[in-house]
Order: C-alpha cells, then structure tokens, then sequence
C-alpha cells in the first residue's frame, strides 16, 4: 500500500470529493496518477488557497481516506470551477476535522521525508494533485490528525460542502 497527500486547492472541489467520494485529475500526466491503485492511502490535504483566504487559511491535512478503484478514464468529464478533469477514481473518507481544523502541515515539514531534499521550497511539491509519502511521514501525520479529534464525515460534511452545490459540477 502507498500512502499520498491528496491536495485539493478548491472548495468546489473539495465539496465535491467529499460528497461524491471520488477524485478527478487532469489526466494521466503524472507517474503517481497512474500509481494509484486501490487500498493506497489517501491523506486529504487543503492548500493555504482552498478557502479563497491564504493570509487566514493555513494548508492542513483534514482526513485519512482510500483509493477505492484504480484510475480510468471517465465517461464524462468532471467539470468543476471552470475546469475539466478527464479521469478519475473512487475513493472513500468516513471522518473529518472540523472546518477550520486539522493538521498544519507547514510546521512539520522538517519531519517528513517527501520533503527532505526540497529545503524552503517544500510547497513545490504541493502543486501537483498527489503527493507521494514515505511509511514513517503517513504515520506522522496520522497520529497528527488522530489527536486533531476526526468526526464522522456526515457530522462535519456541510462545513466543507457549503461552498458546493450538486447541480453546478457536471459528474
């Protein structure tokens, strides 16, 4: 089983995977697109921007799900906040932080290796949709978001859906 940063910069989206429990990409570009297979762990990271907000928004890790299904190309593309994103999988989350909560993920970068060899720059890694991690940074991060205190997602989901509405993305 792998382990990823699932990085969603958008609270349309972000609405939608949680609601949807299923992930869009742009395409099968990037190496770890196509790695994804089902059973890897999917950390569930918000970008400083996801909130429209960076100077109050911090980047967290706000839940721990699974890649239900491989990635495939879809029927239809996903068209959310003015994008479109040809393929995509399942994926299932069952808890969440409260909104604003979770895991700031910026204090911890020292203590991860999927950084390690990126100094300062670490945020670079962040501008792809996934971001692989070593055993040891997914258990970190875990144990992290375990002591953020995660809910059962239908007791948070309309905090992180608000900004979402079914019939404005096409699935």
């Amino acid at each position: 089983m792998a382990h990823y940063l699932l990085v969603i910069g958008d609270r349309e989206a972000l609405g939608w995977v949680l609601t949807a429990q299923r992930m869009a990409f742009p395409g099968f570009g990037r190496a770890e697109i196509r790695a994804l297979s089902p059973g890897d762990e999917l950390l569930l990271y918000t970008t400083r921007g996801c909130f429209k907000n960076p100077t109050r928004d911090r980047g967290r890790v706000i839940a721990v799900g699974t890649a239900r299904t491989a990635v495939a190309t879809l029927d239809a593309p996903v068209e959310i906040a003015g994008r479109s994103f040809p393929v995509g999988c399942d994926v299932e989350f069952h808890t969440a932080t409260r909104w604003p909560g979770g895991v700031e993920l910026s204090p911890l970068v020292g203590e991860l290796d999927a950084f390690a060899d990126l100094g300062r720059s670490w945020s670079v890694r962040l501008r792809r949709p996934l971001a692989r991690l070593t055993d040891g940074d997914a258990k970190l991060l875990r144990t992290q978001l375990e002591a953020a205190g995660p809910e059962p997602l239908e007791r948070v989901l309309d905090q992180y859906t608000r900004w979402w509405q079914p019939g404005r993305s096409r699935t």
